[in-house]
């Protein structure tokens, strides 16, 4: 039987201006009925998101994340942002089964120690999976939606534009199709490194003046078939869709994974990208795609998501971890060393 404690409060981040973050202590009271207390273990931070939210990014207008309940609010500082907690269940209020007590639980939650939550909002952690490895569920499921959107076929040369979390994630999914070639691109030298690991057949440094002449090559190799036929954009940079266009060969698909919230940048559709018939193709993760949710539910997508983390390990991304307590240098290294930190996790004593 695993212990419980109540809790009587929690700490929590807040966003409280853009590039401010504080942990403050708040009451946290009893779970009403249907509901049960979760006490937080570890948190992830989810770089690219939760960098605009932390630099002010964020269109105004907005819910924060209207797919899950516990963001719905708008787009107003202070506010608490974050949507992978893994945790245990510490405690029950009414009408809810005792055997949910001490069972190991993923929380599209924000940073805090500790939340009330009905049991139906929680996803039980599979005993193969480490609490860290669960914290990467959010990521997964988004490679998983790329991958389904841009439907790989098999013998085809594929770009990824961006080895963030979700880039290598990606990365990694895409190495388990039999395509002719895989190439990736990001500024940073263990990315690249952890990309080829991976699967890539090549991984390049999008700033060197000859890196798409390069890209374009490694994607042809020796075949008569120029350009890519699948192009992911996930760099988190609006100027990258050149880039993901120049790439691309005749009716070339080009994914766009990243949000770019208020950033903005000129795209050049006047050259090649009509002639050439190229299709952008926008993917977001609070829905499926129409043509694949006939058979595609989100609870579906979430199972397989799980299991690709348990193939392939994500733990060995993690670079940082931080005490809640020090949630601002977290942020702080993200945002200024990006070429430091993968992943970065928050943990709770």
């Amino acid at each position: 039987m695993v212990a419980v404690t109540s809790v009587a409060q929690r700490l929590s981040v807040y966003f409280s201006t853009p590039y401010t973050v504080e942990v403050r202590y708040e009451p946290l009271g009893l779970p009403v009925a249907g509901q049960v207390t979760v006490q937080t273990e570890i948190s992830a931070i989810s770089p690219g998101t939760e960098l605009l939210f932390y630099r002010g990014q964020v269109p105004a207008d907005m819910a924060v994340d209207a797919s899950i309940g516990a963001l719905a609010g708008a787009v107003r500082y202070p506010l608490k942002y974050g949507y992978a907690a893994v945790g245990r269940v510490a405690e029950l209020g009414p009408d809810v089964d005792a055997i949910w007590l001490g069972r190991r639980v993923f929380a599209f939650n924000p940073h805090e120690s500790a939340f009330h939550a009905a049991p139906e909002s929680l996803i039980p952690v599979p005993d193969a999976l480490s609490a860290e490895e669960a914290a990467f569920l959010p990521n997964m499921e988004t490679a998983v939606n790329l991958v389904l959107d841009g439907a790989p076929a098999v013998g085809e040369q594929v770009a990824v534009l961006g080895q963030g979390v979700v880039g290598l994630l990606t990365t990694a999914l895409l190495a388990r199709f039999p395509l002719a070639a895989l190439v990736t691109l990001d500024r940073f030298p263990p990315r690249r490194d952890r990309s080829l690991a991976w699967g890539a057949t090549a991984s390049l440094d999008p700033a060197t003046e000859a890196a798409l002449a390069q890209a374009k090559s490694r994607l042809q190799g020796d075949r008569a078939h120029a350009g890519a036929d699948l192009v992911y954009e996930l760099s988190g940079s609006p100027a990258a869709l050149d880039d993901a266009i120049a790439l691309a060969g005749f009716n070339g698909r080009i994914v766009v994974g990243s949000w770019y919230g208020t950033k903005r940048a000129a795209v050049d559709l006047g050259g090649r990208f009509h002639r050439e018939r190229l299709r952008l193709i926008s993917s977001q993760v609070s829905t499926v795609a129409p043509e694949w949710s006939g058979r595609w539910t989100k609870s579906r997508r979430l199972a397989w998501a799980a299991e690709m983390l348990a193939q392939v390990r994500p733990a060995a991304l993690i670079t940082h971890r931080f005490p809640v307590e020090q949630a601002a240098e977290a942020y702080r290294l993200l945002d200024e060393a990006p070429g430091e930190a993968i992943q970065v996790i928050l943990t709770y004593s």
